[in-house]
């Protein structure tokens, strides 16, 4: 758009009249004054008028317009920051602010040992036997004592990570030997177990019974078909427990093994005494050669290399021995172990005083 050009050509006929009438009215301040104010009028709309009229021709030109420097007052508020909103750099400030926040989430990332465990639920589980002075796990054991201390996370996140383990419930009978049911007084000192206790208490076969319930009764298993329906995992401090004693007493009793109890066996001790040598090294990345020995610790070393208070209750006792046993468990946890079960279950496996049909060949145990 054009814009129209003023008329020039009658201005200064119009100047030289005030000029005149200011000369013949000198004398009166009035008239003078309202005759510089006419005057500095007319001069300002001439620069006006001038300048719109060269901006005009620019436009019909087409040439873009010409940038006048701003001073401090003409910039918007917003440039007067040292990054604007328009710019994805942080100020020093805000540098600085996340410089911190990084810091104490780094910290708290680093005090919080909280894995994704691959077990929701853990038996623990110490079983007595019975023994004779002088016998080793080759012997025809029977177990007289089933204790079980049931733990569970009570700090998972929704990420399923955790770190706190606590024991939510426990299971404890005693059971009835069936192929020598008289306890030897060696059995009876080690174990504290008594002969009235044991004739008293159910056999195995119905103490599984009993303990199925309550497995299922925690939504661990199907109460119709026994299989786990969550992530459990089976611990004892060693492999013998289940590997050993369960193995021979479902032969004795002449049962198959449940479902429920066919699954691998977290080896506490095991995991405490490579954690013991690796915590020993200052390179924590070096791992234990297969070969190297590593030293067997029991459960009151076990809380001992961890800095636990002593062992508490009876040593032997099967449930004192499992309550201690989910202490090393919730330690071990809160330190960030990896908990997983690394030795296997082979129900088939025999021993050579088994005969047909669960009878103990008794002559083979003189060779012994």
């Amino acid at each position: 758009m054009q814009l129209a050009s003023p008329n020039l050509d009658g201005l200064f006929p119009f100047v030289t009249f005030f000029l005149s009438l200011i000369q013949l009215l000198g004398s009166n301040w009035k008239v003078l004054l309202l005759s510089s104010f006419l005057i500095w009028s007319v001069t300002v709309f001439t620069r006006r008028a001038k300048q719109s009229k060269d901006s005009s021709s620019l436009l019909v030109e087409g040439s873009p317009s010409p940038r006048v420097p701003l001073n401090g007052s003409d910039i918007p508020s917003i440039y007067h920051h040292p990054y604007s909103q328009i710019s994805d750099r942080p100020t020093s400030k805000s540098s600085s602010q996340t410089q911190k926040k990084d810091l104490m989430v780094k910290g708290a990332q680093k005090q919080d040992h909280r894995v994704k465990p691959p077990y929701d639920a853990f038996l623990v589980l110490d079983v007595e036997a019975t023994c004779e002075e002088g016998t080793g796990f080759e012997w025809p054991n029977e177990i007289i004592e089933w204790p079980v201390c049931l733990m569970r996370w009570k700090d998972k996140s929704d990420q399923g990570r955790a770190c706190q383990l606590e024991i939510v419930d426990e299971f404890r009978s005693f059971v009835k030997p069936t192929w020598r049911p008289q306890l030897s007084q060696f059995c009876t000192e080690l174990t504290g177990i008594t002969q009235v206790q044991v004739n008293t208490a159910p056999t195995f076969q119905k103490v599984l019974n009993m303990f199925a319930r309550f497995l299922a009764n925690h939504g661990l298993i199907d109460p119709k078909s026994g299989r786990p329906i969550q992530r459990f995992c089976w611990c004892s401090d060693g492999p013998f427990d289940i590997r050993d004693f369960v193995v021979k007493q479902c032969f004795i009793s002449k049962i198959p093994m449940p479902l429920w109890l066919k699954g691998d066996i977290l080896d506490v001790r095991k995991v405490v005494s490579v954690w013991a040598v690796a915590s020993s090294n200052p390179d924590t990345t070096i791992k234990p050669s297969p070969r190297s020995h590593i030293r067997s610790l029991n459960i009151p070393q076990q809380l001992q290399v961890l800095g636990l208070p002593a062992f508490q209750g009876r040593l032997h006792s099967g449930i004192d021995d499992t309550r201690n046993i989910a202490r090393v468990m919730t330690e071990l946890a809160r330190r960030g172990v990896r908990l997983e079960p690394k030795t296997s279950i082979n129900p088939n496996r025999r021993w050579n005083w088994m005969g047909k049909s669960g009878v103990v060949l008794e002559h083979t145990l003189m060779l012994q």
